[in-house]
């Protein structure tokens, strides 16, 4: 631990591969990074790990600016891999929680991600993921009032756009690149600031946002969580969240995409 650390401080920002008493690491360092912001990634990964579902990278030290991993390597699943990786995000989500949210609030991304707990999904969803980031682009000058207005018909109607679901523990940000994997080919979850009690369709739609795993992913989920393939119809606007969100990070090249989210379910 004292060793990484040591790494750690005396590395550059960026993402650096290092070893540690023999042992490859990854060292991700960001000079005043905002208080909490690395310390989020480590708990998400631990409360993760505590599952046993999935693998996960051990985290050797934490400080304020970075955070040290295990090096999981780069590999290429084979087909049973692909499979093996469904069944087992399907046994991650049956980690239930007492109410949507978390612990401690996390990021994704760049964007905080306010935690508070709440006993209804939909509100949670509406008052803690969708909302502030409509407001933040507002702000911003990144949407019209009338996209303001057609995101808070939305979220009115969420009842009758989503079923109800139980909240259940979810990665949170789990793009393709955040199913990594690793040397010997399995698949693990990785970057896990934006861990919380969420919806299990929340994963799944974020991982065919842009560009995802192969069908057979999908199908052993499915199999292994007793489910059909309806979620598919209800993703685009579940990911109604990600795209305001990298509307506010990276700017107006995703407002085409949340205008026709917003023409379609508002």
């Amino acid at each position: 631990m004292d060793a990484a650390l040591r790494l750690l401080d005396q590395a550059g920002d960026g993402l650096h591969r290092a070893q540690v008493h023999g042992r490859p690491v990854v060292l991700k360092r960001r000079t005043g990074a905002p208080a909490g912001f690395f310390a989020a990634e480590a708990h998400g990964l631990e409360v993760l790990r505590a599952t046993g579902a999935m693998r996960i990278p051990d985290v050797l030290a934490l400080g304020a600016d970075g955070i040290v991993l295990e090096d999981l390597g780069h590999g290429r699943p084979t087909s049973a891999q692909w499979s093996a990786a469904g069944a087992a995000l399907a046994t991650l989500h049956r980690t239930t929680g007492a109410a949507f949210g978390f612990d401690a609030d996390g990021w994704c991304g760049d964007s905080t991600q306010d935690n508070t707990r709440d006993s209804d999904g939909h509100r949670f969803f509406a008052e803690r993921r969708l909302l502030p980031q409509a407001r933040w682009a507002r702000d911003a000058g990144l949407l019209a009032a009338a996209d303001i207005a057609r995101i808070e018909s939305i979220c009115e109607r969420l009842p009758g756009r989503l079923p109800t679901a139980p909240p259940v523990l979810v990665h949170g940000d789990l793009w393709s690149g955040n199913l990594h994997a690793c040397a010997d080919g399995g698949l693990a979850l990785i970057d896990g600031a934006a861990v919380h009690h969420g919806w299990a369709e929340g994963d799944l739609a974020m991982l065919v946002l842009f560009g995802g795993p192969p069908e057979l992913f999908f199908d052993a989920y499915q199999k292994a969580a007793g489910i059909g393939a309806d979620w598919r119809e209800r993703a685009p606007l579940l990911n109604l969240y990600h795209l305001l969100n990298h509307l506010n990070l990276f700017g107006a090249g995703y407002l085409h995409q949340v205008q026709a989210v917003l023409k379609r379910f508002a």
